[in-house]
């Protein structure tokens, strides 16, 4: 009995170190198997209808938020670039299979012009994307983003108040991780490391 147990014990040990988390193997993506994403229709900065399914075979970077927030939404993106131009310097072919996407959820502002020039200081990479108010509601319902109008000022002026995050999607449009775009560009181009390959 105890003869078998000690040809056995090196056996599992090998099984476990096979099983382990690595850089080779980053194990089960924290979002798998969530229903995070979908099918939408927008419309780009250029004025050209974009679909979700137009990103098969890529993996994507989508952040919801909108070009007049005075302060999340800029330094949020800011990160979330930095770390896409990070990630392209150490692996440049696997960025060209990585697109980030932003979605406005102010579509009453937020024309494909207003979005255009949103996202171009931050990178030609960043595509934006914008819509009528149903079909921006179809596609934050699709990633589970809450959005809402603040009250407007005299001005005319208002504030969006909505969900904070940015997803990593996989090649067939399936939710992998949450980008730490909150924390650093050093984070997101970690996560970007492990699960873009």
């Amino acid at each position: 009995m105890t003869k078998h147990f000690i040809l056995a014990a090196p056996l599992l040990l090998l099984a476990a170190c096979n099983n382990a988390v690595s850089a080779d193997n980053p194990g089960e993506p924290p979002l798998a198997g969530a229903k995070i994403g979908g099918p939408f229709e927008l419309t780009s900065s250029s004025g050209e209808t974009v679909k979700w399914s137009d990103f098969q075979g890529k993996y994507r970077m989508v952040y919801f938020g909108y070009a007049y927030c005075p302060d999340v939404c800029p330094l949020d993106v800011q990160r979330m670039m930095k770390a896409y131009a990070e990630f392209a310097k150490a692996e440049p072919e696997m960025a060209k299979q990585l697109q980030p996407i932003f979605i406005t959820v102010d579509p009453e502002r937020d024309t494909p012009k207003v979005v255009g020039e949103f996202t171009h200081a931050f990178s030609d990479d960043l595509l934006g994307l914008t819509g009528t108010p149903e079909q921006i509601k179809k596609a934050a319902r699709a990633f589970s983003v809450y959005y809402a109008k603040g009250a407007v000022r005299e001005d005319g002026s208002y504030l969006m108040d909505h969900s904070r995050g940015a997803y990593l999607m996989g090649r067939d449009g399936e939710p992998i991780a949450l980008l730490p775009v909150d924390e650093s560009p050093e984070a997101v181009t970690a996560e970007l490391k492990k699960w873009v390959r």
